[in-house]
């Protein structure tokens, strides 16, 4: 949809149709709609919301049943549209902002809005999303908040979005937010941010790296295979395998035994291009949950040291499981802030630095796609100030020849090419290395490397390879 007259009304609606005949109703079992307001008001308070989900889903008994796949679907189609179901939730009760409603009424109202809006529904369903929940809603809080959400549900029915130009409207069409909708636009052109939009609205397969420390390719393919899956190897990154799912990795002997590790093609391929070696000394400034430290470790086959340093005390828990389950035994973790790691551990001390900095994750919006609702554009300034500072620690990390990678899963230009010059600028000891593979040129700065999720079906991701002048 180009810059000419349009009726954002006309879009909303053609939007909401496709979305409501694309599949056929709705029949929703009654015990499934209090599962999924469970599940939303879960995904809220614990981060992952797949962790959430998965908790939630366990505790009812459901993981793996066919009700386990009809509601995962739904929860996140609801994610993906939150933003603009909050809105519609917010005009239906009159107030401001929905974050100050009671949390079981916010998930409920969340849940009807969003199934009455992109669903056609079933009278059972309808049934249960108006009885059952203000049911639950009454056990779990009190029974007038029951009555409130029954006497409101009538309206949650008969809304419809009543979108103020063609900003508003885009939003509706590709389920993104405006402020994000303009950056793409002006970074890409218009007809190839659309394909971006579309990419990010397609949930990704599965993808999962072969440890090699524990097993080959060939044998995960045919283990995959064995268990109904069609394993598909990456052209890009040979230890990456994707296939669709749903996986239960906890029942999985190759994940329960460390032959397989869940990592993604894009991140995966960081560490092929830093390339750490046996013996080597490497610093990674945001390891936790370990995908890359396993690898790097993987890479260097247990020989050598590398000094993770990671604040997030859940996240670091994560990584000790994953580099014991994975036969990791040359990584010393460090719960400290990486821009302390050159008063830890000196200057001038690493071989290779991997810096995949913390950043505002743009690029994952198709994995988690509520993400693309909490983001705030006053947020990147803060990402870009903290990124900037772990530059600063990693180049006085570096010993001459020594080379530094980095990564942010951001498709913003201000945490990534943004970063680069201003380093760069600032320290004439450095050189950036040209990156020809495995996916696009940077547009802003020649020699940095992007992954699209539209171009290469993968996350979006930044790299960026730095030496330091001998």
């Amino acid at each position: 949809m180009g810059e000419e007259a349009v009726d954002p009304e006309a879009v909303v609606e053609e939007a909401l149709r496709e979305a409501r005949e694309s599949r056929p109703p709705l029949g929703l079992p009654p015990r499934g709609t209090g599962i999924l307001v469970e599940t939303v008001k879960a995904a809220e308070e614990f981060k992952p919301s797949q962790h959430a989900k998965r908790e939630v889903f366990r505790r009812h008994g459901v993981l793996g049943t066919s009700l386990d796949r009809l509601l995962t679907a739904l929860f996140y189609d609801l994610m993906k549209r939150l933003g603009l179901v909050d809105r519609a939730a917010a005009e239906i009760v009159g107030v401001e902002n929905v974050l100050i409603l009671d949390p079981w009424l916010r998930a409920a109202l969340r849940v009807a809005v969003g199934l009455n809006l992109f669903y056609r529904l079933d009278e059972t369903t309808r049934r249960a999303l108006r009885w059952g929940v203000a049911k639950l809603l009454s056990e779990r809080t009190h029974p007038y908040v029951g009555m409130y959400y029954w006497r409101l549900y009538e309206r949650v029915e008969a809304y419809r979005p009543r979108p103020r130009g063609r900003e508003e409207a885009l939003e509706w069409r590709y389920l993104l937010p405006a402020w994000f909708i303009e950056r793409m636009e002006k970074l890409l052109g218009e007809r190839e941010a659309h394909r971006l939009f579309e990419a990010l609205n397609r949930r990704p397969p599965l993808s999962v790296r072969v440890n090699t420390l524990k097993a080959s390719v060939e044998e995960v393919v045919e283990e995959l295979r064995r268990e109904g899956k069609s394993p598909v190897v990456s052209p890009r990154v040979p230890t990456v395998i994707r296939f669709e799912g749903p996986y239960d990795f906890e029942r999985s002997r190759l994940f329960r035994e460390g032959k397989i590790i869940i990592q993604e093609e894009a991140s995966a391929a960081a560490s092929l291009l830093l390339d750490p070696r046996p013996g080597m000394y490497v610093v990674d400034m945001a390891a936790a949950p370990g995908g890359k430290t396993s690898h790097m470790a993987e890479l260097m086959r247990n020989k050598g040291v590398i000094h993770a340093f990671d604040v997030d005390r859940a996240r670091v828990r994560r990584m000790r499981e994953v580099l014991r389950r994975a036969g990791v035994r040359n990584v010393r973790i460090h719960l400290r802030d990486a821009r302390e790691a050159p008063r830890i551990l000196g200057r001038g001390v690493a071989d290779r630095v991997m810096l995949d900095a913390p950043c505002t994750s743009t690029g994952t919006m198709a994995k988690n796609p509520e993400l693309r609702w909490r983001i705030r554009p006053d947020s990147v300034e803060e990402m870009r100030r903290l990124q900037r500072e772990l530059l600063e620690a990693a180049a006085v990390l570096l010993k001459p020849g020594g080379r530094l990678l980095y990564t942010t899963c951001s498709l913003l230009p201000e945490e990534n090419e943004d970063n680069i010059r201003w380093f760069l600028s600032g320290h004439r000891g450095f050189r950036l290395i040209h990156l020809s593979g495995p996916y696009s040129p940077s547009r802003l700065l020649p020699g940095a490397m992007r992954a699209w999720p539209h171009r290469h079906e993968t996350i979006g991701f930044f790299y960026a390879l730095l030496e330091k002048k001998g």
